[in-house]
């Protein structure tokens, strides 16, 4: 899987790498078991601080995402977690950010909804 980051993105870095992994799972880039780079190799590899890494990491394995073993490293969970009242409030909120900006651009309900519809697919194919 391959991690691109934008060093000029408002989007902090350790999140980036985190949605980027996150999607990398959903998509099938990355299967249950499989583990990730070292903390130090993927900093090395996408040329940010091994601390950023160790960030994102540990965020993925305190929402599900990632088991952490000292001996066997970052690998993907086989069990992710349910949808949550408060995973639920968090996705709304999000969404009502994402929904007000494309509102003041004009993007109506129907295009809003593709949009949202495409996206979606890309992941039901897995």
């Amino acid at each position: 899987m391959l991690i691109e980051i934008d060093f000029e993105a408002e989007i902090p870095i350790y999140e980036q790498l985190k949605r980027q992994i996150i999607e990398g799972i959903a998509l099938g880039h990355l299967k249950a078991g499989e583990n990730l780079p070292s903390v130090r190799q993927m900093a090395e590899d996408i040329g940010i601080n091994l601390h950023t890494v160790n960030k994102a990491y540990n965020e993925l394995k305190l929402e599900g995402y990632l088991n952490i073993d000292r001996r066997k490293g970052a690998m993907v969970s086989s069990m992710f977690p349910k949808s949550t009242e408060d995973f639920d409030e968090k996705l709304r909120e999000d969404l009502k950010y994402l929904i007000a900006k494309a509102y003041l651009r004009k993007i109506d309900e129907k295009k809003f909804l593709e949009f949202c519809s495409s996206i979606f697919k890309k992941y039901n194919k897995n």
